[in-house]
């Protein structure tokens, strides 16, 4: 397939390189060479499958625009954007391109989601919570969407919206906590990435699987099918 990489940073850079091993064939814009997603132009997307979006909050939106005018597969895996997904939906159905976004692309991550998803009924059960999450200083959105997902998760649960702390501090690549405190005992939870190649194989899997698919998809409900 044919792969164009918005995004060199880390986990860009990353994911071109598994893509490579994958034996896909891979270009890379940067930040410099699309600014305002003017680089996404039909010459340049022509012969690419599937666009996978590593970038910024603050340029997403204008990449998102570029390939639904397009009509090109995309995978989103930035975060910090989410306010524009109710209007995003229709576009993407009439585009009738596939999209695929999420929070987090680790499959150990949404595993860790059913694992909230399960301890948080203690919400219900008297129990005190509060979440926690910890990314490198260059992390542009605060809270991480993973974070934002676990409060989701819990609130449809158990009704209760726990509060989110954030740090940003050295490289840390991503650890998230939830924690869950009674008089009787705690419940705590962590997930800690070691590094950010989960991110990678995850869009890039997720990649090869809308190739088969058209509308709009989140990973954590289509990582299973990998």
């Amino acid at each position: 397939m044919n792969f164009l990489v918005l995004g060199r940073g880390k986990t860009g850079s990353l994911v071109a390189q598994y893509a490579r091993e994958r034996h896909h064939h891979v270009q890379v814009l940067g930040a410099n060479d699309n600014e305002k997603g003017k680089a996404l132009t039909t010459a340049t997307l022509q012969n690419v499958d599937v666009v996978i979006d590593f970038t910024t909050p603050a340029a997403v939106a204008d990449n998102i625009k570029a390939c639904l005018h397009e009509k090109k597969n995309m995978v989103v895996g930035t975060t910090g954007w989410y306010s524009h997904l109710g209007n995003l939906r229709p576009e993407v159905e009439q585009a009738g391109i596939g999209f695929l976004y999420g929070a987090n692309f680790s499959i150990g991550v949404n595993l860790f989601f059913e694992t909230v998803r399960t301890v948080a009924e203690a919400a219900s059960h008297g129990y005190s919570g509060q979440i926690f999450e910890r990314h490198h200083h260059t992390k542009k959105d605060a809270p991480s969407g993973t974070a934002l997902v676990m409060q989701r998760i819990v609130k449809e649960k158990s009704g209760a919206e726990l509060e989110i702390t954030s740090f940003r501090e050295g490289d840390v690549v991503g650890l998230h906590e939830l924690i869950f405190d009674s008089p009787n005992d705690r419940i705590y939870l962590c997930h800690d990435a070691k590094s950010r190649q989960g991110y990678a194989e995850g869009a890039v899997l997720g990649a090869e699987w809308l190739s088969g698919h058209k509308g709009m998809f989140e990973f954590k409900d289509i990582w299973r099918e990998l």
